[in-house]
């Protein structure tokens, strides 16, 4: 049985181009500022009315063009400016249009003076483009339109494709109401309703389908595309209020993202991530084993703080889902902060303050001293802590650190063998230290025992690195003089939720939302890069800096395609792939294989031709994870 021709309707104002192109032509030739933004907006509303068939078409032409007062050397500079606003999707699709040359056609109730040009940068043909013309005088000045052109009437584009006579199927691909009219009319046997640039409420309800972008038509019919998936159809998930450029950054990348602005409970997210590729949270959602396993379709877990302990790592690692963090891009807000506490619980301020609010003028230099030739005792030297040192030893502190693992000091700062030798030296004690498991209670009751007599102690690591029972103890009975705590074993998920802790309303106590690395430098640092990490991965299988993966920095794609592997590392499996492939004789370009304990992770790069059945089999190797193809 012949599969059936096919013939390709594609409109051009906002779905070839992303703008229209009457509105550029008025910022090109209505020269006065103010006058230029009264008559875009008619311009825009006519255009609306005309586009939803509020109008007739003709009238919305008659009056878009009186307001214009538009001259042919205005055309050129037009044609210049529509060459750039060619939608992002067309654009990367040139195989599309390369291969259905011959039956893709450009119908518009635009111009054609402008139209031809910009269609042949995609190598559309002249002669399939239908369009209107201008009508000028002797001076050049646009006065009109070519009235006999059926293209001005309404209805026109379904009388301009019925004359055309053309056999086989036919599908409209365009954002107006008068490209809806061709499907309506009987004439095409399936309308997409082009979204990428604008979306019509009248036109997307009519649809057979809405098509975000090309990539989404191209894929749903099987088409030659640049993508191997529509970016469209991958959904990001964005919890606990998230700074905007993440969100920004993924929208700009096509992806579908759904914003909830607090944290979730367990069955609440299990309940969220059935259709979720990408998640992004901070420290309050609990990503456990159970949610992990109600995200069949999720590939990356984004988590925009410094740790991740509130992620099952196991789980994502065993279902071959790539973790990220931003281990360093609010270290130095984590430092400030803690340098400020410093000083001001050294000074007494806190108490001075909450006098003052009170009426009471306490003006004395008792309790309050400098911070200069102090000793600070740092647990935890990873980035924050050896941040925090160096700083401390430029404003004069004595700085002494302890660390599980070897590490080397920095500037003039002394490691201290045991926590205990720490506790015992510091006159002041800052914790920052990471989430693991073995941290809980880190510091108790024995070790407040070891610290000085009128110890200053800051804990703005995590909740549940410190007795709260016995940190409340040693303040109420002066052996900590000043207290800060950032961080609390349970936190509320959402603003909204009552804050109760033993540390409210305790003597020179600080106590801060968890806001250590909550400025707005940070969380834009943060949602720069983790975006960015993740982004990289779906687009081009880099893990460099993940958590979970073993980190692999890969080339740019040219020219051939990816092919992803990520498997438990078992022997054998690099050469059942490359034994798949040799099979269907298939050329590798390159080929990357990294290891950790859980699993493998295999890139090759192959030849752009070659048969596809060979992703299948390379799903169906044993102790296969995860597999797919990026071109």
């Amino acid at each position: 049985m012949n599969t059936p021709k096919k013939h390709f309707i594609i409109d051009f104002d906002s779905t070839f181009t992303k703008v229209e192109a009457l509105d550029a032509l008025c910022e090109i030739c209505v020269p006065d500022p103010e006058q230029r933004q009264k008559v875009l907006l008619e311009i825009q509303r006519l255009t609306d009315l005309g586009m939803e068939g509020e109008i007739p078409l003709t009238e919305s032409l008659e009056k878009r063009l009186a307001l214009l007062n538009a001259n042919q050397r205005h055309i050129g500079t037009l044609i210049d400016h529509l060459k750039g606003q060619i939608s992002e999707s067309f654009k990367h699709n040139r195989a599309f249009f390369e291969a259905f040359k011959d039956d893709i056609y450009i119908i518009s109730n635009g111009f054609k003076e402008f139209i031809v040009p910009i269609v042949q940068e995609l190598g559309v043909k002249p002669e399939n483009v239908f369009a209107n013309s201008f009508v000028m005088d002797q001076d050049g000045n646009i006065t009109g339109f070519d009235r006999d052109n059926v293209l001005t009437q309404n209805q026109g584009k379904a009388k301009q494709i019925q004359s055309l006579g053309l056999e086989g199927e036919i599908y409209v691909i365009g954002d107006g109401y008068t490209d809806w009219e061709i499907k309506e009319a009987g004439i095409a046997d399936k309308f997409y309703a082009f979204t990428e640039n604008v979306s019509r409420d009248s036109v997307v309800k009519n649809a057979d389908h809405v098509t975000p972008t090309l990539d989404e038509f191209l894929y749903l019919n099987k088409l030659p595309s640049s993508l191997s998936y529509p970016k469209n159809r991958i959904k990001v998930l964005v919890l606990e209020g998230i700074h905007e450029q993440a969100i920004k950054m993924f929208r700009q990348e096509g992806y579908q993202v759904e914003i909830i602005p607090g944290a979730l409970e367990e069955d609440e997210l299990c309940a969220q991530l059935h259709d979720v590729s990408i998640l992004c949270i901070r420290s309050k959602t609990q990503l456990t084993a159970k949610a992990i396993a109600a995200a069949p379709r999720l590939m990356a877990v984004g988590a925009f703080c410094i740790g991740t302990n509130q992620i099952d790592l196991q789980a994502c690692t065993e279902r071959g889902i790539i973790v990220f963090n931003a281990p360093y891009s609010n270290t130095r807000s984590v430092v400030e902060m803690a340098i400020g506490e410093i000083i001001m619980l050294s000074r007494g301020i806190v108490e001075k303050s909450n006098r003052l609010h009170h009426g009471e003028w306490d003006k004395s230099a008792k309790g309050s001293n400098e911070i200069r030739g102090k000793k600070l005792g740092i647990v935890g030297y990873g980035n924050i802590g050896s941040q925090l040192s160096v700083l401390a030893e430029g404003l004069g502190m004595d700085v002494y650190f302890y660390d599980v693992v070897d590490k080397l000091a920095l500037g003039n700062a002394t490691v201290c063998n045991t926590l205990e030798e720490l506790l015992a030296l510091a006159d002041i004690v800052t914790l920052h230290v990471d989430g693991r498991a073995s941290n809980k209670d880190i510091i108790g009751a024995a070790e407040f025992e070891l610290m000085k007599e009128g110890v200053i102690f800051l804990n703005l690591a995590r909740g549940h690195v410190v007795d709260i029972e016995a940190l409340a103890a040693n303040i109420k009975s002066g052996k900590i003089r000043g207290c800060a705590v950032d961080v609390f074993p349970y936190e509320p998920k959402n603003n909204q939720e009552q804050f109760e802790s033993l540390l409210r309303g305790l003597p020179n106590t600080l106590l801060s939302p968890h806001i250590g690395g909550s400025t707005e430098e940070a969380q834009e640092n943060i949602a720069q890069y983790v975006p960015s990490k993740m982004i990289d991965y779906i687009n081009s299988g880099g893990s460099y800096n993940s958590v979970n993966f073993p980190n692999l920095q890969l080339p740019a794609l040219r020219n051939a395609h990816r092919l992803i592997h990520i498997h438990r590392n078992v022997p054998g499996i690099l050469a059942k792939i490359n034994n798949a492939l040799a099979d269907n004789n298939i050329n590798i370009l390159g080929q990357y294989l990294k290891t950790n304990e859980t699993i493998g992770y295999v890139i090759t790069d192959v030849d752009t031709q070659y048969n596809r059945s060979v992703i299948k089999e390379l799903k169906h190797i044993p102790d296969t994870i995860k597999s797919r193809t990026l071109y």
